[in-house]
């Protein structure tokens, strides 16, 4: 196992949980920092910085536009801030206001989504992101970023704090299995390689990370050593990790909690096509649809988002190597 990884993953915690430990936690020594939400700051954690510093905590009402507004405003003015609310009202509802007010103007706005994915469960596609990383990724200025757990959340949360460019940083209600050690470095832009392969690479992010790790454990029941990537950071995606896989290992898999289009998925494919590497390559993902109402874990078995289907594909993959 990794060093970074913890031995068993015994421990369940949201993603959202660890952003708000760590904005409750800079607040408390960055007086620069403010928080900014759009009237859901229970739920995606924002609230936690009134623990520390209530007076630097902002309600912008159920107004997403008006939220990222008031966000631009005090990071003009040289404050740190943070936007919150849930990922498909932020990302798709303000999609005009960030493009317009955060990017164009390139405000360091720290753009922090909750409640992404199918991961969201029985709200709904209504409610489920699952375009969000799309939208993003498409921004000039806009970086991009997927926690694996809570303590990868946390970190980058840290790591935004003194970040001087647009960031989108995406989080999960539902808990998930914390795989990193309390000691784990984030390093922005740099993919982290989890357990080593020669014959398949996973690259996943967000919820699917853990669930590649177990994909690989089944995978080596059965002699296949799988290389899995955490791409934590999908814009600016690790290029160098992409085209060492490609030419390293005989198939490439993608795992994400979105659309197969615009995602991770995409991003690695164009990386793989501009550098003219012919790999067999699959993305799991939704594909071209909205997902329905239920629990997270009917819902990923459901729609492939399973260890059992990545490594089925992980295996129909490596024999269409050639």
């Amino acid at each position: 196992m990794n060093e970074v990884l913890r031995e068993k993953f015994e421990e369940f915690i949201a993603t959202r949980d660890g952003y708000g430990k760590a904005i409750r936690e800079i607040g408390a020594k960055d007086k620069l920092v403010v928080a900014v939400d759009a009237d859901l700051a229970s739920s995606t954690r924002s609230l936690w910085l009134k623990e520390t510093a209530p007076e630097r905590f902002f309600y912008a009402g159920i107004s997403e536009m008006n939220a990222v507004g008031l966000a631009t405003g005090l990071a003009l003015e040289g404050k740190k801030a943070f936007v919150s609310s849930f990922a498909m009202f932020l990302t798709g509802r303000a999609f005009e206001i960030i493009r317009q007010s955060v990017c164009y103007g390139n405000v360091p706005v720290k753009i922090v989504g909750s409640h992404a994915g199918i991961f969201t469960g029985k709200d709904g596609p209504t409610a489920q992101a699952t375009e969000d990383i799309s939208l993003m990724r498409t921004l000039p200025r806009m970086n991009v970023i997927v926690p694996a757990d809570a303590i990868e959340a946390e970190k980058a949360t840290w790591f935004l704090k003194d970040f001087n460019e647009p960031c989108y940083l995406r989080t999960n209600r539902e808990k998930s299995a914390v795989i990193y050690r309390n000691d784990y470095k984030f390093e922005f832009g740099k993919a982290v390689q989890l357990r080593k392969g020669n014959d398949v690479t996973i690259i996943a992010c967000g919820a699917l990370v853990p669930i590649a790790i177990e994909a690989s454990v089944l995978l080596e029941k059965e002699g296949i050593s799988a290389r899995i990537i955490n791409m934590h950071t999908i814009k600016p995606i690790d290029k160098k990790a992409i085209i060492k896989a490609a030419r390293e290992t005989k198939a490439i898999i993608t795992a994400e909690d979105h659309q197969i289009i615009g995602g991770l998925g995409s991003a690695v494919a164009e990386v793989l096509s501009e550098e003219r590497l012919c790999v067999p390559f699959k993305r799991i993902g939704l594909e071209n649809r909205f997902a329905e109402s239920g629990s997270p874990k009917d819902l990923f078995k459901k729609y492939g988002f399973t260890a059992e289907n990545i490594a089925l594909n992980a295996k129909k993959q490596l024999k269409n190597y050639t």
